[in-house]
């Protein structure tokens, strides 16, 4: 029998894995990837998944679905969490994702590490009742952590898994995994709570932000969320400051032709991103704030260089008052 195993590369994903392959499950891993995920390396896979199948000696198969992740960020049918996380919504898309993918290998189901309880959106019983039928997948996804305080599945219903074997976890204590991993020899479990952007309230500001003035956004500026200090000028205007030469880097790396960059002239400082059609005063704003966050802060009067659409030209500027950075600030 081959089921198809949803790993995130944290200790339950892990677990639940392991559990099946000890009673005798053929096993592929299924790994999913977006621009929100702060545990990949370059946006290639999850480290801590290619550890995980490495230790469950099973093939993984990485898919990045960022493109089409950003409408469940946009429209999720069911809410968000506590910060701007589309917890239902996510899972019903990767589980169709999975379904997809199980059909194609020839798969019979699909194992999650899920815990009842553990996660207060989600993992439910009301809730996972309702992903499993979103997903076209009722009876088809085991949960082998928690499989005794669900409802029976289909594998263990016909016999492709003994149900006696799994176990009735539940709740947020990480105790009765870490006993489980230590039975498994399971040690280095990496990204144990999730590794989504979304549920970090500092980035969930901006995304929040990032959805209130600019709904049709794309990939170019959810991975400028990551990087530097927000600020919000105008309903049009939005500005990313760097706080170091490697930030400075990576704003440069997403800056495109119509952005404006700012950059103090003789000292070191930051460089800063414009997006979106400014007015001169709020270019001036502009100017004074990468002054502010340079080593030019306590001048009269700092040079700024400005460069849009391919033209040059210098402001000069009193660095923005410590009191004022809170007016716009976005977040640090």
């Amino acid at each position: 029998m081959k089921a198809i195993a949803l790993l995130s590369g944290g200790l339950d994903s892990t677990l639940a894995a392991r559990v099946l392959l000890e009673q005798g499950i053929e096993l592929e891993a299924l790994n999913f990837i977006t621009v929100f995920c702060n545990c990949t390396h370059r946006d290639e896979s999850c480290l801590a998944s290619q550890k995980a199948v490495a230790t469950l000696g099973i093939p993984l198969k990485v898919m990045n679905v960022s493109e089409e992740y950003l409408d469940v960020v946009k429209h999720p049918e069911h809410g968000y969490g506590s910060n701007m996380n589309p917890c239902i919504d996510c899972r019903i898309f990767m589980l169709k994702k999975a379904k997809a993918y199980m059909e194609e290998r020839g798969a019979s189901f699909i194992v999650t590490g899920e815990v009842l309880g553990q996660r207060p959106m989600s993992q439910r019983k009301e809730a996972m009742a309702l992903i499993d039928r979103k997903a076209g997948l009722e009876g088809l996804i085991l949960r082998p952590l928690s499989a005794h305080l669900l409802r029976m599945t289909i594998p263990e219903r016909e016999g492709w898994v003994d149900r006696k074997k799994l176990l009735a976890i539940q709740g947020r204590s990480r105790k009765p995994q870490m006993k489980l991993a230590e039975a498994f020899g399971i040690r280095d479990y990496p990204c144990p709570a999730g590794g989504c952007l979304l549920t970090d309230p500092q980035f969930s500001k901006r995304m929040k932000d990032l959805l209130t003035y600019q709904a049709d956004f794309g990939l170019n500026d959810v991975h400028l969320l990551k990087v530097g200090r927000h600020f919000r000028l105008s309903p049009q205007v939005k500005l990313v400051v760097g706080r170091n030469e490697e930030e400075n880097q990576r704003i440069k790396t997403f800056a495109r032709e119509d952005d404006g960059l700012l950059k103090v002239v003789h000292y070191p400082g930051p460089l800063t991103l414009m997006r979106g059609e400014a007015e001169e005063d709020r270019v001036e704003v502009a100017a004074a704030l990468t002054a502010r966050y340079s080593k030019a802060k306590d001048l009269e009067r700092v040079e700024i260089s400005f460069s849009r659409n391919g033209k040059d030209r210098s402001l000069w500027v009193a660095p923005l008052p410590e009191a004022k950075l809170r007016e716009w600030m976005i977040s640090d």
